[in-house]
């Protein structure tokens, strides 16, 4: 395995020019110390260091530790910088996490791809996340669809459904019954209900209802979250948290009336928001949730492209939608007894909409049709119904029914169970959970996709036969969530000093070492499982063999034969023509291939003319010009 016995550290050349602007501030003679300003968090801390240590900074630091952005919040912080050296801890786990990724992912990922001749990237997070998009597929391949009946009886205005029947003939037998029998209402339950309202959005939750409405990947809501953060318009996105810090009050209070006066849906509706609602500072790690900023009172959102005002929107209702009053409703269950068989008639009576109004006004704004997921079934208002009460030879029906498989994962679902990932496994107390961050795992998701391991099908995420393939080849441990939760773990004690960052390490060096002995060898069952079907281009004009496509040439299947053309083959390049596969084509069909403004170096000017194939059955191919005659 590759096992650094020194690590180095290289600045991203894209970052240079700003890491050489740091650098210099931090020798800058009249600069005594250094404040640590980044997120409050364990790579926030890391971020810091290694832009510090690769600076040769010794000059003292100080920790500047705040949540929030408030302009009391800020001067706090700064009165009250504590010693840098207080965070040695966290700045510890944070590298622990940092190498132990680098250790697994390129060994596993070197490993597996030598033995199986193609690159597989394998990773800590996204192998798992891959994982989760495999079973949900293996799941749907599986699902075995089944009939079932459910006996409906009509009771003066409430409809009583049997359970499950999986028999037809048993269905239709209980119809008939019923019909010649009095149907008893034997139970009946009153609950007062609330519906909460839902919280406001940390980046994931932002991700997965943009993905649901508005069908948006995960990075593309990364990107015009950010877009708009630029523009100051809304808060920092890479959040994992979803309340406001407590000296937030009177800066939420005040962008709601903006938003109020702005958003053309909350016109006549009288609301007075409950802010206490969203701010709880305990509940608040790096960042504070994603909420508009009070930039918007001199911004028109119409100006804005649509997707970024969705995106705006969408955030602002949501404050809105979180500030507003609790849905209360009455939910009733009447329970009849029938051919000595339970049915049952549910209902429901809405008692205050409170924040559900909100909703239904921002989504009648929407271009979009409704996603059947947009809101609970409203239910029906049951007649007036009591204990006792019979209802003789009721009108029966039988209804008949198929289950259905699961869903395949769309980026919203598999967000949500990256954000649930080995949770159960997890301290209470780690920094992270889940798969993953709200910062990168739309970047893993692309990862998959651009690695030809994963595929887009509309909203649906899908596993390629190679993403398939790969899960199938590696061990558990890789896939996973486990091996996380594991770590996250050991980090959180590193972090609290409770634990040896040496030990953890060496603990990860010989689960490489473990990791390369098991699988020195391709598994027989798994021969051939990532060779790739190869379409020929045509005939090999030296031994009739099929002629395929590689990256640098066009070259015979046959590993007898010799014979390729090189796709940077000089002839091609002077003549400043690319040699494409329908040029390619079209000489081994024909042995030659009219091309139009082939140029001349002689003359400075470009022709039309004919490249003749002259193969002399040598190392190199050659071609020669024949001028097209008028």
């Amino acid at each position: 395995p590759i096992l650094p016995e020194e690590w180095q550290y290289a600045v991203d050349p894209d970052k240079g020019k700003q890491f050489k602007t740091l650098k210099e501030l931090m020798h800058h003679a009249d600069v005594s110390e250094v404040v640590n300003a980044c997120d409050a968090g364990r790579e926030g801390e890391l971020i810091f260091r290694f832009v510090y240590e690769a600076a040769g900074c010794k000059k003292p630091m100080r920790r500047l530790w705040i949540s929030s952005m408030e302009d009391g919040a800020i001067k706090a912080g700064f009165a009250s910088l504590k010693d840098g050296r207080d965070y040695d801890a966290l700045f510890a786990s944070a590298l622990c996490r940092a190498k132990a990724d680098w250790l697994i992912g390129i060994n596993a990922t070197r490993l597996f791809s030598c033995l199986y001749g193609k690159t597989l990237n394998v990773g800590r997070v996204q192998t798992p996340t891959l994982k989760m998009l495999t079973d949900r597929d293996a799941a749907i391949s599986h699902f075995q669809k089944e009939k079932y009946y459910h006996v409906r009886l009509d009771l003066s205005g409430a409809e009583a459904a049997s359970e499950r029947i999986s028999d037809k003939a048993e269905a239709a037998a209980l119809k008939g019954a019923c019909e010649t029998q009095t149907a008893v209402c034997v139970s009946l339950t009153r609950e007062k209900k609330t519906a909460a309202p839902p919280k406001l959005f940390d980046l994931t939750s932002l991700q997965r209802e943009a993905n649901r409405i508005f069908g948006y990947t995960a990075k593309q809501t990364l990107d015009l979250a950010q877009s708009l953060y630029e523009k100051r318009l809304l808060t920092y996105p890479r959040t994992d948290s979803s309340f406001l810090t407590d000296d937030m009050g009177g800066t939420a209070a005040g962008i709601i009336k903006l938003l109020c006066e702005k958003f053309s849906f909350m016109e006549g509706l009288g609301f007075t928001p409950e802010v206490a609602k969203v701010t709880d500072s305990k509940k608040v790690s790096d960042h504070h949730a994603i909420i508009p900023t009070m930039e918007l009172a001199k911004a028109d959102p119409d100006a804005l492209p649509e997707s970024e005002k969705n995106i705006l929107t969408l955030a602002g209702a949501r404050l809105l939608l979180a500030t507003a009053e609790p849905h209360i409703f009455e939910s009733v269950t009447a329970v009849f007894s029938c051919a000595d068989t339970e049915f049952t008639a549910r209902g429901k009576t809405v008692l205050s909409d409170g924040w559900k109004e909100i909703e239904r006004r921002y989504r009648a704004t929407l271009k979009q049709k409704s996603d059947p997921e947009d809101g609970e079934n409203e239910g029906v208002t049951l007649p007036e119904l009591s204990e006792g009460q019979g209802f003789p030879n009721p009108a029966a029906k039988v209804t008949e029914h198929t289950t259905t498989p699961p869903k395949p994962h769309s980026e919203a679902s598999l967000l949500s169970a990256m954000e649930r990932a080995g949770n159960g496994d997890t301290d209470p107390d780690a920094e992270r959970r889940g798969l993953g961050t709200p910062a990168t795992r739309a970047a893993v998701i692309e990862k998959l996709v651009k690695g030809g391991f994963a595929e887009r099908k509309g909203k649906q995420l899908i596993p390629t036969q190679n993403g398939a393939a790969l899960i199938s080849v590696l061990p558990d441990m890789l896939t996973s969530p486990q091996l996380t939760a594991e770590w996250e773990n050991n980090l959180t004690q590193i972090a609290k000093g409770a634990a040896d960052p040496g030990e953890f390490l060496s603990g990860i060096e010989a689960m490489a070492r473990e990791l390369v002995q098991t699988h020195a060898a391709v598994q027989e069952d798994k021969k051939g499982l990532f060779r790739e079907e190869k379409t020929s281009i045509g005939k090999c004009p030296r031994c009739g063999s099929p002629v395929h496509e590689g990256k640098k040439n066009y070259y015979c299947s046959n590993r007898e034969c010799a014979f390729a053309m090189w796709k940077n083959d000089r002839f091609f390049e002077e003549r400043k023509t690319a040699f494409s596969p329908k040029i390619a084509a079209a000489l081994l069909k024909s042995g030659k291939v009219n091309v139009k403004k082939l140029y001349s170096p002689k003359a400075g000017k470009t022709y039309d003319g004919i490249i003749v194939l002259a193969d002399t059955g040598g190392k190199y191919v050659n071609y020669r010009i024949e001028v097209r005659k008028n």
